[in-house]
């Protein structure tokens, strides 16, 4: 595990990165120190009844629109509060494109359809 930055739900909690094996894959996810999740068979985890902190980011949660994984340094600029723009997939158009992410207490992260990035240079 390595340390991120400060959790942005909770007043004393650290995020921490760690790996995770889901379906016989590696991935990475983000979670508060505060927050303890467990999981009967490997691909649903679920918050535990003493966790008082719920703050997580799956890396691969934006893989459907073509981003393989959401890095640490990502992390650490939504931690802070910063404009975070990813580059993205179309396999329909057959195109890659920008638009900025989130953090989102329900799913990790939300991409922002309605904001175009201005600069077509993610951070990372």
């Amino acid at each position: 595990m390595s340390l991120v930055g400060k959790c942005p739900y909770c007043d004393d909690g650290m995020v921490m990165m760690e790996k995770k094996l889901v379906n016989g894959k590696n991935a990475k996810v983000y979670t508060c120190n505060n927050a303890s999740w467990y999981s009967e068979d490997g691909e649903v985890f679920e918050l535990k009844k003493d966790a008082t902190c719920s703050f997580r980011i799956w890396g691969n949660s934006l893989y459907r629109w073509g981003k393989r994984g959401i890095g640490l340094f990502e992390v650490k600029k939504l931690l802070r509060g910063e404009d975070v723009a990813v580059r993205l997939f179309s396999y329909r158009a057959k195109k890659e494109y920008f638009k900025y992410i989130t953090l989102d207490k329900e799913y990790g992260v939300s991409v922002l359809w309605d904001m175009d990035v201005e600069e077509e240079r993610p951070s990372a």
